[in-house]
Protein backbone atom coordinates (compact mmCIF):
# COMPACT_ATOMS: atom_id res chain seq x y z
CA UNK A 1 0.00 0.00 0.00
CA UNK A 2 0.83 3.35 -0.79
CA UNK A 3 1.54 6.12 1.50
CA UNK A 4 -0.53 8.82 0.93
CA UNK A 5 1.68 11.54 2.31
CA UNK A 6 5.14 10.93 0.85
CA UNK A 7 4.10 7.84 -1.65
CA UNK A 8 6.68 5.09 0.06
CA UNK A 9 5.72 2.00 -0.76
CA UNK A 10 5.73 0.26 2.92
CA UNK A 11 3.87 0.40 5.14
CA UNK A 12 2.64 -1.53 8.21
CA UNK A 13 -1.28 -2.40 9.44
CA UNK A 14 -1.64 -1.01 12.99
CA UNK A 15 -5.22 -2.16 13.33
CA UNK A 16 -7.89 -3.99 11.33
CA UNK A 17 -11.55 -3.92 12.10
CA UNK A 18 -14.56 -5.23 10.31
CA UNK A 19 -17.65 -3.27 9.89
CA UNK A 20 -20.74 -4.48 11.86
CA UNK A 21 -22.30 -6.11 9.29
CA UNK A 22 -19.08 -7.48 7.66
CA UNK A 23 -19.55 -5.34 4.75
CA UNK A 24 -15.76 -4.05 4.55
CA UNK A 25 -12.54 -4.13 6.44
CA UNK A 26 -11.14 -1.07 7.67
CA UNK A 27 -7.54 -1.00 8.39
CA UNK A 28 -4.92 2.18 10.08
CA UNK A 29 -1.70 1.88 8.46
CA UNK A 30 1.60 3.23 9.72
CA UNK A 31 3.91 4.59 7.07
CA UNK A 32 7.13 3.18 7.49
CA UNK A 33 9.24 6.19 5.93
CA UNK A 34 7.38 9.12 6.92
CA UNK A 35 5.46 7.27 9.98
CA UNK A 36 2.48 9.41 9.37
CA UNK A 37 -0.57 7.17 9.96
CA UNK A 38 -3.73 6.75 7.16
CA UNK A 39 -7.00 4.45 7.34
CA UNK A 40 -8.22 2.21 4.15
CA UNK A 41 -10.93 0.38 3.58
CA UNK A 42 -11.47 -3.26 1.75
CA UNK A 43 -14.59 -4.17 0.04
CA UNK A 44 -15.32 -6.71 -2.23
CA UNK A 45 -15.52 -5.69 -6.02
CA UNK A 46 -18.79 -6.52 -7.43
CA UNK A 47 -20.61 -5.37 -10.96
CA UNK A 48 -23.10 -3.22 -10.01
CA UNK A 49 -25.91 -2.56 -12.36
CA UNK A 50 -25.47 0.42 -15.02
CA UNK A 51 -27.52 3.60 -14.08
CA UNK A 52 -29.82 5.13 -16.87
CA UNK A 53 -29.91 8.80 -16.84
CA UNK A 54 -33.34 10.92 -17.70
CA UNK A 55 -31.33 11.99 -20.40
CA UNK A 56 -30.95 8.33 -21.85
CA UNK A 57 -26.98 8.40 -20.97
CA UNK A 58 -26.08 5.13 -19.74
CA UNK A 59 -23.31 6.01 -16.59
CA UNK A 60 -21.25 3.22 -14.70
CA UNK A 61 -22.70 3.28 -10.59
CA UNK A 62 -19.79 4.95 -8.50
CA UNK A 63 -19.96 5.05 -4.09
CA UNK A 64 -18.67 8.19 -4.91
CA UNK A 65 -21.51 10.07 -5.92
CA UNK A 66 -23.90 8.34 -3.19
CA UNK A 67 -21.55 9.21 -0.60
CA UNK A 68 -21.74 12.81 -1.82
CA UNK A 69 -25.49 12.94 -2.02
CA UNK A 70 -25.46 11.60 1.67
CA UNK A 71 -23.01 14.21 3.07
CA UNK A 72 -24.69 17.24 1.39
CA UNK A 73 -27.87 16.15 2.81
CA UNK A 74 -26.42 15.74 6.10
CA UNK A 75 -24.36 18.13 6.38
CA UNK A 76 -23.74 19.62 10.01
CA UNK A 77 -26.79 17.10 10.91
CA UNK A 78 -26.16 14.79 13.61
CA UNK A 79 -25.61 11.05 11.68
CA UNK A 80 -22.27 9.51 12.56
CA UNK A 81 -20.21 8.27 9.04
CA UNK A 82 -21.04 4.79 10.55
CA UNK A 83 -25.02 5.41 9.85
CA UNK A 84 -24.11 6.87 6.21
CA UNK A 85 -22.25 3.89 5.34
CA UNK A 86 -24.93 1.79 6.81
CA UNK A 87 -27.38 3.22 4.28
CA UNK A 88 -25.47 3.14 1.56
CA UNK A 89 -24.57 -0.81 2.29
CA UNK A 90 -28.46 -1.22 2.35
CA UNK A 91 -28.99 0.62 -1.21
CA UNK A 92 -26.15 -1.57 -2.69
CA UNK A 93 -27.66 -4.42 -1.57
CA UNK A 94 -30.67 -3.52 -2.99
CA UNK A 95 -29.19 -2.80 -6.64
CA UNK A 96 -27.86 -6.12 -6.27
CA UNK A 97 -30.64 -7.77 -5.26
CA UNK A 98 -32.63 -6.50 -8.09
CA UNK A 99 -30.41 -8.26 -10.69
CA UNK A 100 -30.65 -6.19 -13.44
CA UNK A 101 -27.94 -4.87 -15.98
CA UNK A 102 -29.17 -1.49 -15.68
CA UNK A 103 -31.40 0.99 -13.16
CA UNK A 104 -32.96 3.81 -13.40
CA UNK A 105 -31.68 6.96 -11.74
CA UNK A 106 -34.51 7.96 -10.19
CA UNK A 107 -35.26 4.48 -8.52
CA UNK A 108 -31.58 4.61 -6.27
CA UNK A 109 -32.80 8.81 -6.15
CA UNK A 110 -36.32 6.81 -4.15
CA UNK A 111 -33.71 4.54 -2.05
CA UNK A 112 -31.60 7.23 -1.13
CA UNK A 113 -34.67 9.38 0.25
CA UNK A 114 -36.30 6.13 1.73
CA UNK A 115 -33.00 5.92 3.90
CA UNK A 116 -32.54 9.66 4.65
CA UNK A 117 -35.82 9.66 5.87
CA UNK A 118 -34.60 6.68 8.31
CA UNK A 119 -31.43 8.72 9.31
CA UNK A 120 -32.70 12.57 9.65
CA UNK A 121 -36.15 14.14 8.57
CA UNK A 122 -33.99 17.67 7.95
CA UNK A 123 -31.89 16.38 5.37
CA UNK A 124 -34.40 14.14 4.16
CA UNK A 125 -36.41 17.43 3.07
CA UNK A 126 -33.06 18.90 1.95
CA UNK A 127 -32.71 15.97 -0.48
CA UNK A 128 -36.15 15.93 -1.55
CA UNK A 129 -36.52 19.74 -2.37
CA UNK A 130 -33.71 19.32 -4.72
CA UNK A 131 -34.71 16.09 -6.02
CA UNK A 132 -38.13 16.56 -6.53
CA UNK A 133 -37.69 19.70 -8.18
CA UNK A 134 -39.81 21.58 -6.41
CA UNK A 135 -41.35 24.40 -8.50
CA UNK A 136 -43.54 25.98 -5.77
CA UNK A 137 -43.58 26.70 -1.91
CA UNK A 138 -46.66 24.87 -1.24
CA UNK A 139 -44.88 21.53 -2.99
CA UNK A 140 -42.21 22.25 0.00
CA UNK A 141 -44.92 23.18 2.45
CA UNK A 142 -46.60 19.88 1.50
CA UNK A 143 -43.17 17.61 2.20
CA UNK A 144 -42.58 19.71 5.85
CA UNK A 145 -46.11 19.11 7.16
CA UNK A 146 -46.03 15.50 5.96
CA UNK A 147 -42.45 14.59 7.77
CA UNK A 148 -43.87 16.54 10.56
CA UNK A 149 -41.28 18.88 11.15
Amino acid sequence: MKCPFCSHTETQVVETRESEGGEFVRRRRRCLACDKRFTTYERPEVNFPAIAKKDGRRVEYKREKLEGSFHIALRKRPVSTEQVDAAIARIEERLLQLGQREVLSNRIGEMVMHELQQLDKVAYVRYASVYRSFKHIDEFKALVDKVGL
